[in-house]
């Protein structure tokens, strides 16, 4: 039986990897979309970094809802989104550290971004990916199930255990005694 808990686990993780590269995917044409409509406003630099931070919180958002849905949400969604943000910093600079390097070293990049971004996403897709699983959509390790006591209502008519009563009960109740 383990073995099989183990094929689910690897299973569970290649659906939210495709599930993450299709949420890329998405993000990829926010982040494109973005950059497009405020270049023209804000230059290309500045447009490519809010492109970025645009994209990655629709992401999040995605990601949230879709990709880590069973992982459960133990954190605020705005504390959430931080940690997004903030654990996806090393793919922030893989992702546009390639972009960058593409748009100076290439005049073809420069008039066609939407080449660097997807370069750019690819680079810092397993980045992102690990970190969101482990960081930020981590699940909550289940507690080893305790055996509990149960509590029934009072009945006057049901007889009470005899080791249901305390030794400090059976002390008192001993000295009170007559005869």
């Amino acid at each position: 039986m383990k073995g099989h808990s183990v094929f689910k686990i690897r299973s569970e993780k290649l659906q939210q990897f495709i599930k993450f590269g299709i949420v890329g995917v998405l993000g990829l044409g926010w982040d494109t979309a973005t950059l497009y409509g405020l270049r023209p406003f804000v230059g290309l630099t500045t447009a490519t970094i809010a492109a970025y931070f645009i994209a990655a919180s629709i992401n999040w958002l995605i990601n949230r809802l879709w990709t880590f849905r069973k992982a459960g949400n133990q954190h605020h969604f705005f504390i959430q989104w931080l940690r997004f943000l903030a654990g996806n910093a090393l793919g922030f600079f893989l992702n546009r550290g390639c972009v960058f390097m593409l748009f100076h070293t290439s005049p073809v990049f420069k008039a066609y971004p939407f080449l660097a971004l997807a370069a750019g996403s690819v680079a810092g897709m397993m980045a992102n990916f690990h970190i969101s699983r482990k960081m930020v959509f981590h699940s909550t390790p289940s507690a080893t199930p305790q055996k509990t006591a149960e509590i029934l209502p009072f009945h006057a008519e049901r007889p009470v255990p005899q080791n249901a009563v305390s030794s400090r009960t059976a002390v008192v109740n001993a000295r009170n005694k007559v005869g």
